[in-house]
């Protein structure tokens, strides 16, 4: 073979290796094209915003202000009795909402003074005799009247504030030392406590 003729075939040698090799790489680069996304910025696009959360003090839309419910507003509540005056006041916090006119314990069953709360509450009560043990039911000449609202016992008597059929005597220092008030009083009142409202009473 004369050396034009080798050239030649080494030349086609070549060419033919070039185009195997060509081949062997199309397909793992069609395969690598396939696993790498065509348009970044398409698929950034389509992705979703994430959504800032508010710190967790901060009052917002996941965390709205705090509104004050009516069972907070009841812990601010409080009754003062204050004997001299013949009043009992209803607080709420620093503010007095209303004040009605009061009978109290007379000398010797002197109301108690100090600091309690409401333990008992009762619509329409019987009242017993501490004497002679007595039951007289709800009605028009219950001594209680309407409403009762105890706030002191010795574990067998209960002392609190009640309505009466006597309502004249309301001012005065009559009773066993209870605290009397008319019943259209009594019954308003009765709305506005509960179970454990304070009550304080003062000379």
């Amino acid at each position: 073979m004369t050396a034009s003729a080798k050239r030649t075939s080494l030349s086609r040698s070549l060419m033919l290796l070039g185009l195997s090799a060509a081949t062997l790489l199309l397909p793992v680069q069609r395969q690598a094209a396939a696993s790498t996304p065509t348009n970044m910025g398409a698929a950034t696009s389509n992705a979703k915003p994430v959504m800032k959360l508010p710190p967790i003090e901060e009052p917002g839309p996941f965390l709205p202000f705090e509104e004050k419910s009516p069972a907070s507003n009841a812990q601010d509540t409080r009754l003062v009795i204050k004997l001299s005056d013949r009043r009992v006041y209803l607080y709420q916090g620093n503010n007095v909402q209303v004040s009605y006119p009061i009978g109290v314990g007379k000398a010797g069953w002197e109301t108690p003074t100090g600091t309690f709360k409401v333990i008992d509450m009762q619509r329409d009560p019987a009242w017993q005799h501490p004497f002679s043990g007595k039951i007289i039911p709800p009605g028009p000449d219950n001594p209680l009247g309407v409403r009762w609202i105890a706030f002191w016992t010795d574990g067998n008597n209960q002392i609190g504030l009640h309505g009466t059929p006597q309502e004249n005597l309301v001012g005065q220092a009559v009773s066993h030392g209870c605290v009397r008030m008319r019943n259209r009083d009594i019954l308003a009142l009765f709305e506005k406590v509960s179970v454990d409202t304070p009550v304080i009473v003062q000379p």
